[in-house]
């Protein structure tokens, strides 16, 4: 019943790994992207408006400047980037106007995400190239960003813009048939539909060992919590399969659903929940978070046990129960200097119109 609501999808986001894009010498394998740009190039000839979210600029870049193994050094990296990032765009270009289509080359930082203006400038762009029948293609400016300022991996960047626009559907391809059951063991299964994203789900998810990828199926699992938080499905398949993509949204049983969350954010609220590095947190009495939770009531000063980290005004922070547990995120009324004060009576620290329940 769920892979039924994939058939009506008009908008979608497509996150193409590393591994699905290169062979065993990790350069990228031209048969393969020849299979995936046919793929999309239909999607997008039968009225379905297509951006893709590519990694492999690293890898390209690997193979072009010699490197055996993904190098560690952030400058080697970034110039390994750069290299890789035009000859893949050059790839994509050329292949994708064999179908009589036009490409836009998209790099992204986490700043320009976090930033509200840029962040609405950003998606302004995406809707109007997409108008214009372009098809986007994200990435992450690796170039320039560095640890502080990244998305970490392709898999949440996939995951932000199919926020950000909001998406119908994100696909992540990887070298993988989906979640797996029992990894490594006989009786290893694919999980079909996951409805609830719960401690036994994120068990399942190992890191990587490849040279060229980063995330592995952690960063997957953490990239659909965003996506399905934000109302949207989540398929993660096999990219090396014939025609995965057009399985997928015919409804077949191919690889992992993740059920979207009924209750859809709003976009200021996706932007204030998934979009910022929160510099500090709140950890909340259990009165509070149940105020919070259930009956959708804004955070009080004394709701407040303590503060955490140093963050100004109007700034995002993560609120936490006594365990730890970060259960939502809002924007802080005052500063953390001035919570810790003690002094704050009859405001609100956090209002309900500024706070998501994660």
């Amino acid at each position: 019943m769920h892979r039924d609501s994939l058939k009506t999808v008009s908008r979608l986001v497509v996150k193409l790994g590393t591994g699905v894009l290169t062979d065993s010498r990790q350069q990228p394998d031209p048969a393969q992207l020849e299979h995936l740009v046919a793929q999309l190039a239909a999607l997008r000839r039968a009225g379905k408006e297509v951006v893709l979210v590519t990694s492999g600029a690293v890898g390209a870049g690997m193979g072009a400047l010699g490197y055996a193994a993904r190098p560690t050094d952030l400058a080697e990296k970034q110039a390994c980037a750069a290299v890789g990032q035009s000859r893949l765009m050059a790839v994509y270009d050329q292949l994708f106007s064999k179908h009589g289509l036009i490409v836009a080359q998209v790099l992204l930082t986490h700043d320009d995400l976090e930033h509200h203006e840029r962040h609405l400038n950003a998606r302004n762009t995406l809707v109007t190239l997409l108008n214009r029948g372009v098809v986007p293609i994200i990435n992450e400016n690796d170039a320039v960003s560095f640890t502080e300022i990244k998305f970490g991996d392709n898999d949440k960047l996939s995951a932000l813009v199919a926020s950000l626009l909001p998406a119908d559907l994100l696909v992540i391809l990887t070298t993988v048939d989906g979640v797996i059951e029992n990894f490594g063991k006989k009786n290893a299964r694919t999980l079909s539909v996951i409805e609830k994203i719960d401690a036994a789900v994120e068990a399942m998810a190992g890191g990587t060992t490849s040279a060229t990828a980063v995330g592995g199926m952690k960063s997957k699992i953490a990239a659909a919590k965003i996506v399905v938080r934000s109302g949207i499905p989540l398929v993660i398949a096999s990219g090396k399969r014939k025609n995965v993509v057009a399985k997928i949204l015919a409804g077949a049983d191919e690889g992992t659903l993740f059920v979207a969350q009924p209750d859809k954010l709003q976009g200021r609220k996706r932007w204030i929940a998934f979009f910022h590095h929160p510099q500090g947190a709140l950890f909340v009495d259990d009165g509070a978070k149940k105020a919070l939770r259930e009956a959708g009531k804004s955070l009080l000063p004394p709701g407040v046990v303590r503060c955490e980290g140093e963050f100004g005004a109007d700034e995002v922070v993560r609120i936490c129960d006594l365990n730890g547990t970060e259960f939502a995120r809002g924007i802080a009324k005052f500063s953390a200097a001035e919570i810790r004060a003690k002094k704050l009576a009859r405001v609100e620290v956090v209002h309900r119109d500024d706070l998501v329940i994660l």
